[in-house]
């Protein structure tokens, strides 16, 4: 079988599931190709060890696509509180920047089913359940070669395949890596003290821990930490890695129960060089990943389908390169400007002097004691 399309995304996920359902509704054929898609979420009393934060602009749009409803389990997020590893504090308060909350909570599974439930009810969008095994570049059209012998031709391929994105690889677009020598780790807990909405965020001598809030009186954390210690605490028993976990976040809410295991990714910040060829273009992951530390990873990803989708509606050859490089030079600069800001607090907490831990905690005071900087860094979070 051989079909045709005039767009052509690969990949499944939050990014590529969320674009499919955005370009839905526009003047394009549109095929999405995902070889495992979401399963239904069954276990109400499960948890997803993924999870993330969502800003209320994107929230905003996943509700205005019909993926964001009442089968997610979210939680909004009015105040962020960042200690330092001496005195610095920050506090960062959606009442006081005239916001309902700074961001959302809530599953990537859930998510991802919602998404592709509301592609199903369009209709408009084929879904394609195989692999592609190689890619054909053409002038005005790729083709892409199945699993099953199946071909399927685009004037625009999507990678939205993932930080290992076959089809970057496929396109030959080489990737700048800096290994950021941490591993993240994640895991789920009960708490015995409710968390009243409160995101909470610790700069230690062995990294950076976070306090996701979920519904109910649960957290997800996320603890990005050297290997060595990483290990360490995926190898605890629950009833220890409770214990820990509590002690580093100061005991703020009571005694912690484990829901999920802790599992860990290790983290690296990742650039394609370039991002959009005539009829391809990189969104996503497959494009660019940060430190997790600001919680926008997911935000940025967004954020290039949001300003694809709106790119594309205009009609027209969706390849054109023109259109396609203007895409890739406003996100650049978003994406550039975060991972400059994420990295450099993580090796500005790494290091060890007694000049610097002076120096980053005097800088969180300032920033905290000073309203128009505080609120603008929270306005910018919110996109």
């Amino acid at each position: 079988m051989r079909a045709s399309f005039d767009i052509l995304i690969l990949g499944g996920g939050l990014n590529g599931a969320a674009l499919a359902l955005a370009l839905s509704a526009g003047p394009h054929d549109v095929a999405l190709l995902e070889p495992r898609p979401p399963d239904p979420p069954e276990d109400e009393a499960a948890w997803d060890s993924r999870i993330y934060a969502f800003s209320p602009g994107n929230v905003d749009w996943l509700r205005t696509l019909g993926a964001w409803d009442q089968t997610l389990r979210a939680q909004a997020v009015t105040q962020m509180r960042v200690r330092g590893d001496g005195d610095g504090a920050l506090t960062f308060d959606a009442l006081d920047a005239g916001l309902g909350e700074l961001a959302w909570i809530a599953e990537n599974g859930r998510l991802q089913w919602a998404l592709w439930q509301a592609l199903q009810r369009t209709g408009r969008v084929r879904l394609c359940r195989q692999a592609a095994e190689a890619v054909t570049w053409g002038n005005g059209r790729h083709t892409l070669h199945l699993a099953g012998g199946d071909r399927l031709d685009a004037r625009l391929l999507i990678a939205a395949d993932g930080a290992h994105s076959w089809l970057r690889a496929q396109a030959g677009i080489e990737v700048d890596t800096e290994d950021y020598r941490h591993v993240g780790v994640v895991a789920n807990f009960d708490c015995e003290r409710a968390h009243r909405g409160i995101a909470r965020q610790w700069f230690r001598a062995d990294g950076v821990l976070a306090w996701l809030p979920l519904p109910g009186r649960r957290i997800s954390m996320v603890w990005s930490t050297p290997p060595a210690e990483a290990e360490v605490l995926r190898a605890l028993p629950a009833q220890e890695l409770a214990r820990r976990v509590g002690a580093a976040g100061d005991h703020a809410l009571g005694e912690l129960r484990v829901l999920t295991a802790a599992v860990g990714f290790p983290l690296q910040r990742r650039r394609a060089r370039v991002w959009t060829r005539p009829g391809l273009v990189l969104i996503g992951d497959a494009a660019h990943t940060v430190h997790p530390l600001a919680g926008q990873g997911v935000n940025l990803g967004f954020r290039d389908s949001r300003l694809l989708a709106a790119l594309l509606a205009r009609g027209g050859d969706p390849g054109e390169p023109g259109r396609l490089a203007g895409y890739s030079a406003r996100r650049m600069e978003d994406v550039a400007s975060m991972q400059f800001t994420t990295g450099g607090l993580k090796k500005l907490f790494a290091r060890p002097d007694s000049l610097s831990r002076t120096l980053r905690n005097w800088g969180m005071r300032q920033v905290d004691a000073c309203d128009p900087l505080n609120q603008a860094l929270t306005r910018h979070a919110i996109l």
